[in-house]
């Protein structure tokens, strides 16, 4: 059985190989790969990656190539392809030529993408024939994002614009037109493709609403492998400490923290929060000034307003082993987002047995448990980002904005209180993730789609 898989990055372990800068993005999927290819007499399965690529690894004159990579697991055939990934709201036809193209020299039994945030899902869901043969891996979803994206922000806030903003058609207004333009994308490739994986009772809900007639597979990711060893001590973290994965746009609900800040700070005046990611509220620099965005400028203002600048530390890009290095500082994790489907973040946090605190958003409660694996906090929700009917809807965003960041401040303060459940809350949240992210298991789940697949095509 001839598998093709259609990644948005190039992975980890190809980038290696070809001496490229790697991504941090998908790393779990050079694991993965790992393990297919090293039982590949087993099951059968001859693997190819494809992937939008620098233009160093095309020939000049091209818009695709093939090179052929040794990794730990075996040989693995790789497809790069032309693609900018830096504009993913805008579909470029001439995709479909190079993905036919692709297909056409591979001739897989089996497409399976993963993820449908950029435009090459829907355009090889377009050209590949064997629509029952296209699986498609949910990861996050852009039209349900596009709903959530000005995340109780002032209006103020939500339209304005600086220099940097004007100069690249990415204000904060502009940024949510985007996420709604990749979701009618998103929509259109959902309901191409005949079969859909996915690990949420969130994204199964929208998966059957665009698509009921496609088969839904549940099957969980698995982490990075770095993240399986190891494990929290709270005598060795720093006291009062708190990790965010991410802050550089809106729906990762940084200003909700940078607003409960005071309130936990009253009581724990030694608290600190540690953001990892892109830093946008640099501004030491002419460069820096320039390029500020209008959301990284009011998360400046929180700063400055709520005399945080001691109390806040960004720590940039970190690899793997820096990120397990700070969760494993930290004496807490909190995902503040206004929506998720189930973040890789919250699972590698949760495997390393740690204190959570998350937002009841999105697909989170398919993967952690409110009173058992940490605490969940009433999130931001409205009816065209949650399945529930639940929402905040009566009050002002101005309101929802003090509300929920009170509930966050809150859920970290009664977590530090009962300091008798942490050690429940850790040892239950790491038997949680280990059975939601076990290798073997996930890997068999694999194995069955595409036999199933395979065996039950119209072929």
């Amino acid at each position: 059985m001839k598998v093709l898989w259609l990644c948005n990055v190039m992975l980890p372990v190809i980038a290696e190989q070809l001496n490229m800068e790697a991504s941090n993005k998908e790393g779990w999927l050079s694991g993965l790969a790992d393990v297919v290819l090293k039982k590949r007499y087993e099951n059968g399965i001859e693997l190819a990656v494809a992937f939008p690529t620098q233009d160093k690894m095309l020939p000049e004159g091209h818009e695709i190539c093939m090179r052929t990579v040794v990794t730990a697991g075996g040989k693995l055939t790789c497809y790069g392809f032309r693609e900018d990934t830096t504009c993913p709201e805008v579909y470029d036809e001439g995709l479909e030529e190079r993905l036919r193209k692709i297909t056409e020299a591979f001739r897989p039994d089996i497409v399976h993408c993963f993820g449908t945030e950029y435009p090459h899902t829907l355009a090889m869901c377009r050209v590949f024939p064997k629509k029952d043969r296209i699986l498609i891996s949910i990861q996050g979803l852009c039209a349900v994002y596009a709903n959530a994206y000005f995340a109780n922000l002032p209006e103020k806030v939500i339209h304005s614009a600086t220099l940097r903003d004007r100069l690249k058609n990415d204000s904060i207004v502009e940024q949510q037109q985007k996420f709604a333009q990749r979701g009618k994308m998103e929509i259109e490739a959902v309901r191409l493709a005949k079969n859909i994986t996915g690990r949420t009772e969130w994204d199964r809900y929208y998966t059957r609403e665009w698509n009921p007639k496609a088969r839904y597979f549940n099957m969980n990711e698995t982490l990075r492998p770095v993240f399986y060893d190891g494990a929290w001590s709270q005598e060795k973290c720093i006291p009062h400490s708190i990790f965010l994965s991410q802050g550089d746009y809106p729906i990762k609900g940084l200003h909700y923290m940078l607003k409960a800040l005071p309130i936990i700070r009253a009581k724990h005046p030694d608290v600190k929060v540690y953001v990892a990611g892109n830093s946008i509220v640099n501004d030491k620099t002419l460069k820096q000034r320039l390029k500020i965005s209008a959301y990284g400028k009011y998360l400046k203002k929180l700063i400055r307003k709520n005399g945080l600048k001691n109390s806040v530390v960004f720590l940039g890009k970190l690899d793997a082993e820096q990120m397990k290095e700070r969760y494993l500082k930290s004496h807490l994790f909190v995902c503040c987002s206004t929506i998720e489907n189930s973040p890789n973040s919250l699972g590698e946090a949760m495997l390393l047995g740690m204190p959570c605190v998350s937002a009841d958003v999105g697909g989170i409660p398919s993967i952690f448990t409110g009173g058992e694996d940490g605490i969940l906090y009433e999130g931001f929700k409205t009816p065209l980002n949650g399945f529930d009917n639940t929402s905040d809807l009566k009050m002002s965003d101005e309101k929802q904005l003090e509300t929920i960041s009170k509930r966050l401040a809150n859920a970290i303060l009664q977590i530090w209180k009962e300091n008798e459940k942490i050690e429940d809350y850790c040892k239950n949240a790491r038997n949680h993730a280990a059975k939601n992210h076990n290798k073997s298991r996930n890997y068999g789940k694999l194995k069955e789609i595409y036999a199933k697949m395979f065996m039950e095509s119209g072929d």
